[in-house]
């Protein structure tokens, strides 16, 4: 399930409406993210006022399922779920939710790592830091490119 929204979420809330009712679930792997106080701008720590992120909602929600549907084909999931926030965010606030469930804990674990490391390359979102020396778009990050990497050959499903 994909979520984009400007909202806050509540993660007990949506990890209950995840589960809920499927026994066939042995685990569950989540990951939060949380937006920063401190960002490197030239190499030097800069206090973050706020990010905004934008999107377009249709190219964000697309394009987010085909890194759901990938997921999915990768893994034996029972469910998944992707919630990532828009809009104007300060630091300590929740910024994306990603959670993975399976009968078995490496399933989830791989999932939620593949939909993270995809979610930071390939999710179409624009994110502009606010700080107290004026505004920035962030720009891709090679370690980020680097993790997403890892991924460009699919496991056999069948060794699981």
């Amino acid at each position: 399930m994909i979520k984009v929204q400007q909202d806050n979420f509540d993660v007990g809330a949506e990890l209950a409406d995840l589960t809920a009712g499927n026994y066939g679930i042995g685990g569950v792997v989540s990951f939060v993210g949380l937006v920063r106080d401190l960002i490197d701008v030239d190499g030097r720590d800069a206090a973050l006022r706020a990010m905004t992120l934008e999107h377009y909602p249709a190219m964000t929600e697309k394009k987010l399922a085909e890194i759901e549907a990938e997921a999915r084909s990768r893994w034996p999931l029972e469910a998944s779920l992707i919630i990532h926030r828009y809009g104007r965010l300060e630091p300590g606030e929740q910024i994306v939710f990603v959670a993975c469930a399976a009968a078995h804990r490496q399933a989830a674990f791989d999932a939620c790592n593949f939909l993270m490391d995809w979610l930071k390359t390939d999710a179409p979102f624009w994110k502009l830091e606010e700080t107290d020396a004026g505004e920035g778009w962030v720009d891709s990050r090679e370690s980020d490119d680097e993790a997403a990497a890892r991924w460009q050959i699919k496991p056999d499903r069948a060794a699981e």
